[in-house]
């Protein structure tokens, strides 16, 4: 009889702890990636640091609302100084960049040598659906600044901002993504 009120509390301490841990994943929010995969390969392709200008992706945040959690990419600095730049987030429907998401100055920093640049974006409570541009700005004309950032092909291109418009450029897309946070309604 012990061993079978043993057994028995065996049992329910296990179903107990494997419905604490359903109950535990179900409260945890969802973490995704958008955007492109991050990549440390050779293949990369340089912009010049020039004030106002933008590099940049099309991303898809999905038909549920999100926060933006971070702004990530691999990028190669051979300067021996930092590089600063803008974070931007623009609503992007037909090809056209429309309302910028950031309402104030996000900056981020490129470090000398190859790392990733992560900028985290969790303080500024930017929520986002559907399709999104996001994109980095130089803060600052840096002559001789051109960073290398790693880029997938075939992967939608990216696109730049330069003269007062915007252009894409090809099939070769730079590797910026993003971890979102999906929102519960």
């Amino acid at each position: 009889m012990t061993s079978h009120l043993s057994n028995l509390k065996s049992v329910l301490f296990t179903a107990a702890f494997s419905m604490l841990i359903i109950l535990s994943a179900q409260a945890q929010d969802k973490i995704k990636r958008i955007g492109n995969k991050p990549r440390t390969g050779s293949s990369n392709s340089s912009y010049a640091v020039v004030k106002g200008q933008q590099i940049g992706i099309k991303m898809n945040a999905g038909k549920k609302p999100v926060q933006l959690l971070s702004l990530n990419f691999t990028v190669e600095n051979r300067r021996t100084d930092t590089i600063d730049f803008k974070v931007n987030v623009y609503e992007f429907a037909k090809e056209i960049a429309g309302e910028n998401y950031v309402k104030q100055d996000i900056i981020g920093h490129i470090a000398p040598g190859k790392s990733v640049a992560t900028v985290n974006l969790e303080p500024y409570n930017i929520q986002v659906k559907g399709d999104v541009l996001a994109a980095i700005e130089w803060v600052k004309t840096l002559r001789g600044a051109n960073p290398y950032f790693s880029i997938g092909i075939l992967n939608g291109g990216t696109y730049t901002y330069a003269n007062d418009e915007w252009k894409k450029m090809g099939y070769f897309g730079a590797d910026f993504n993003m971890m979102v946070k999906v929102l519960k309604k």
